[in-house]
Formats: structure tokens, sequence, C-alpha cells
């Protein structure tokens, strides 16, 4: 968005290249739009953004943090030097995210798509708007995006508040969202096999963002397992439930993913990641959605969540060719 915007733009942080990595290529004209872990926060002093965005609040990284209330105070210093003249962007859908940002002394944007009564920046009639003391100004029109999902529609909702803040028009936002399909390892669709449609959400390493992943497809047989780092498999259960075909557990949690689901969906578990896909596609047809959404760290199996993305593509790409033989 910003970049259509005609803004100079640096991407980094957590994921990619790191900030500080970006100094000599930055002028005055610059804005870096940088992603920052809580394990990157707990160690920074003088870390002063201009536009801070909090998205969420799960329990997450509990095998790093001491508990819940470390992690939350991790996550809060992203705000911890703003100033009154800076903008914190929360999430109106999250009581959680709000509270977090309770001490910020910068001035508050909010965006909602279910609490949108209040919020500055919300989904409504076919369009995302901005509500000021003027009236509420159409910016996006749904039909502009390109991603699946309530949780992905709440992120362009966060992007749209936060390009405004950094003085992009509407107009200008919508064109950029005609053009995203989306990331690498998000909610990123592989191919469809038999009638069965393969997504890799590597990405969704917690059990908040897999949940949401389950919510946005019907038929649903979810690839769920890895290096456990906390918060309740038992949270999946109401989406799979209502969506669900099955699971496959994988990696070192699958003792404590069958637990949790079993009674729920059939759950079956896979040594391997081509394992995994095979008894996955078995699951899922006729016509069903094997997804990779794993609620848990990758390096018990894998390097990181990018690899682990690759391979789970590469074993879809191999099972239709076997198919196709």
């Amino acid at each position: 968005m910003l970049q259509a915007a005609g803004k100079n733009v640096l991407v980094g942080g957590n994921i990619g290249v790191p900030l500080s990595a970006q100094v000599e290529s930055s002028t005055e004209s610059s804005i870096h739009v940088v992603e920052v872990s809580s394990f990157q926060l707990e160690a920074t002093k003088t870390f002063h953004p201009w536009i801070a965005a909090i998205l969420n609040f799960s329990p997450d990284h509990l095998d790093r943090h001491p508990g819940e209330g470390a992690y939350a105070a991790a996550k809060s210093r992203i705000f911890a030097n703003q100033t009154p003249d800076d903008w914190v962007v929360l999430n109106s859908d999250s009581p959680t995210a709000m509270a977090l940002a309770g001490p910020a002394r910068s001035r508050r944007l909010t965006y909602a798509v279910d609490a949108v009564g209040e919020a500055d920046v919300f989904v409504e009639r076919d369009f995302i708007w901005q509500r000021t003391s003027e009236g509420q100004t159409p910016l996006v029109p749904l039909a502009a995006i390109r991603l699946n999902g309530r949780h992905m529609l709440s992120n362009v909702a966060a992007a749209t508040a936060i390009a405004r803040a950094a003085g992009a028009a509407g107009n200008v936002m919508a064109r950029a969202l005609e053009g995203f399909t989306g990331l690498e390892h998000v909610m990123e669709p592989v191919t469809t096999i038999g009638g069965v449609r393969f997504v890799n959400d590597s990405k969704a390493t917690n059990v908040d963002a897999a949940a949401r992943s389950i919510e946005s497809f019907d038929r649903v047989v979810a690839i769920i397992g890895g290096r456990y780092k906390g918060g309740s498999f038992g949270e999946l259960a109401a989406p799979l439930a209502s969506r669900g075909r099955g699971v496959v557990a994988i990696g070192e949690a699958r003792p404590l993913v069958r637990s949790a689901l079993a009674d729920v969906v059939p759950v079956v578990e896979a040594e391997s990641m081509r394992d995994a896909v095979a008894s996955a596609f078995d699951l899922a047809r006729p016509d069903g959605v094997v997804l990779l959404a794993p609620a848990c760290s990758s390096f018990d199996m894998f390097r990181d969540y990018a690899d682990r993305g690759r391979i789970f593509k590469e074993e879809v790409l191999r099972l239709r060719n076997e198919q196709r033989g």
C-alpha cells in the first residue's frame, strides 16, 4: 500500500532482512515496515516506531518466556518509547490486544471486523471505512481483496489503518490490494488433486493462528503439530467439530494433539511430511481441504516454518504427479 502511494519503503525485521542491515540504505524519506518479535522487543531500549501495531495477543513462545505475563510485557515494549505524536494501531476485536496498550502514550487508531461500533477503521457494507469527526469515508472495496479467511480480512483492515496513518489514500490502497494474492506460507493455495484442495499455512505457528486458519474452510483436514510452545490444542476443538474431517498429527506434539482432539475428529499420526500429506489426502477425499496449520514451531523436524512449508508443497506436488501417473 505504501509503495503504491509513492513512498520509499524498506521491509524487514523478524521476516527477511534485519532492521540493522537497512541502516545504510535508509534516508529521511524512507518508511521501514518492520515485523518485530517478542524475542527482539524484550531487549530493546531505544526502539521508537512512529506507528506501532498490535494485531492480536494469545499465549505463545512459552517455551522461551517464563509465563504469559512476561510474554505480554515483551510485546508491550513496542510502544514503550512512543510519544503523544505517535500512533498505536489496535484491533478492537481483541480485548487482550487493547488491554496490552493500556500504558501507551501515543494516539490510538482502532480497527475492527466484528466490533465495528466504535472502531476508527472498520468493515461494513462491502467496504473498509474510516470514521472521523467529519463522518464515514469508504476507503477500500472488499471486492479488491484477493485473500481468504476472516482473519486475513482483519489483517487487511490493520494494514489499511496503518497506511492511512502514514498518509496513503483509499484508491491507492485498493489498487495495491487488487494485485496482492498473499505471502508464501500464509494461507497459500498449493494445488487441487482429485477434488481436494491443498493450502499451506505453515506460518500459523500458534494455536490461535491455527484456529483462525481452520475457521476459513469447510470439510478441512488439518495437519497439526511440531515443537510445542504453549497454548491449548483444545481450542481447536470447536472449529474442527463444525468444519473438520480429521487431523493428521506430526512432530513432538503428536501425543498432545491426539489427547486434545481425538474425541472431536479422527486423528492420524504421521512420522514424516510425506506420510502426513498422504494420510490427509485420504481423509479429505473427495471434496475437502488439506490445510497445513501446525500451531507449533517447526524446529523438531525442519529448519524453520518456511522450510516446513516448502517441504509440504514439495510433497503435495509429488502426490499430484503420482495421482496423474
